[in-house]
C-alpha cells in the first residue's frame, strides 16, 4: 500500500490593499501633486448644489485676498458658468484640437478668468460610457504644473459631479487636503452623503485628503442632517438656506455676490465669507465613520 504523501500548506501571501479595507478601487497614478495652495474637494449628491456652493466659495476666497482656482470635474462643463457667464471648453475639447499633443497649448486656451478674478478650468470628462474621469482630473492637474499655474494659487477647488461610483470620480481626493460634502435635509441626500464619507474614507487610508466638514444647503432646517453627524463623527460647518434669489442667481448665470444686497442674500453673503476664512485659516480632519447602507435606512427618518 502506497503511503499517503503529505504536503504541508505553502505560506499565505498577504497583499497589500490598496485603497481601503475590503475596497474594490485601485490605487491610480495621479501624476504631479498640487503643492502649496489649500485644496478642497466638494461632494454631494447629483443636483445638490455643488457647483453652486464652490463657485459662491470660490468668489468669497477672492474676496478675502486669496488667488483661486475652480476646477469643474464633469463632463456637462457647467461649474464655472456663473463665474465667466458662459460654459467654457474643457481640458478634453481643447487637447482634442491639438491631436492630445498637450506642448501645443497655452494656458488661455483651458484657462478661463471669472468674476473677481477666480481663475476657471472645466476639465470635463470621456464620452458617456468610456474612459475614466480619474484621466481626465490627472491630465489637468498636469497641464496646469507644466504651465506653471498652480505657483501663485492659494486656493484649489474642485467641484466634483455627482454620488461617487468609481475610483475615477473620487481621483480629486488624492489630490485634495479636505473634503466637503453638500446635503440636503433629506432623505436621499444624506443617503448619498454617506456613500460619499465611505469614499472619503478609503480615500484617507493612502492619501493626505480628509473629511473637512458638512455644508448644509437648500434646507430651511438641518435637524436630520445633525442627527446623521452627531451619530457619525461629523460636523456641520455652513448652512444656505433655500432661497429663491439662489435659483435665480443660475438663471442671471451669476453668482450671488452679484445678486443684490437685500437682507436675505446678505445674510447669505456673510456666510460664504465666513465658511472661506474657516476653511482657510485651517479645520481639523474629521473621523467620520458611515453606516453600512442598511443601518442608515433603518436610522433615517421616522414613523
Amino acid at each position: 500500500m502506497t503511503a499517503l504523501k503529505t504536503t504541508l500548506p505553502l505560506p499565505r501571501t498577504v497583499y497589500r490593499r490598496e485603497d481601503g479595507e475590503g475596497s474594490v478601487q485601485v490605487r491610480m497614478n495621479t501624476g504631479p501633486k498640487i503643492d502649496g495652495a489649500k485644496v478642497f474637494a466638494i461632494y454631494g449628491k447629483g443636483g445638490i448644489g455643488k457647483s453652486t456652493t464652490s463657485s459662491n466659495l470660490s468668489v468669497a476666497f477672492s474676496k478675502l485676498g486669496k488667488r483661486v482656482l475652480q476646477i469643474g470635474c464633469d463632463p456637462k462643463h457647467d461649474s464655472t458658468f456663473t463665474l465667466t457667464k458662459r460654459l467654457q471648453p474643457t481640458v478634453i475639447d481643447v487637447l482634442e484640437t491639438v491631436d492630445f499633443h498637450a506642448e501645443e497649448l497655452q494656458p488661455e486656451d483651458f484657462v478661463f478668468e471669472g468674476y473677481n478674478g477666480v481663475m476657471c478650468v472645466e476639465a470635463g470628462g470621456p464620452p458617456a460610457g468610456t474612459g475614466c474621469g480619474g484621466y481626465v482630473v490627472g491630465q489637468t492637474v498636469k497641464l496646469l504644473k507644466e504651465h506653471h499655474l498652480l505657483e501663485d494659487t492659494d486656493v484649489v477647488i474642485f467641484d466634483v459631479l455627482g454620488d461617487v461610483v468609481c475610483g475615477g470620480f473620487a481621483a480629486p481626493l488624492q489630490h485634495a487636503d479636505r473634503a466637503l460634502v453638500v446635503t440636503a435635509n433629506d432623505f436621499d441626500s444624506i443617503f448619498a452623503m454617506n456613500r460619499i464619507v465611505a469614499a472619503i474614507q478609503a480615500k484617507s487610508k493612502n492619501y493626505d485628503v480628509r473629511l473637512g466638514g458638512v455644508i448644509a444647503n437648500r434646507s430651511a432646517g438641518t435637524d436630520e442632517i445633525d442627527r446623521f453627524n452627531a451619530a457619525t463623527g461629523l460636523t456641520r460647518v455652513a448652512h444656505f438656506p433655500d432661497l429663491d434669489a439662489i435659483r435665480k442667481s443660475r438663471l442671471k448665470k451669476a453668482t450671488l455676490f452679484e445678486m443684490g444686497d437685500g437682507p436675505e442674500v446678505k445674510a447669505v453673503q456673510e456666510e460664504y465669507l465666513r465658511l472661506a476664512a474657516t476653511l482657510y485659516a485651517g479645520v481639523e480632519p474629521m473621523d467620520g465613520k458611515s453606516m453600512k447602507d442598511r443601518d442608515i435606512f433603518d436610522f433615517l427618518g421616522f414613523e
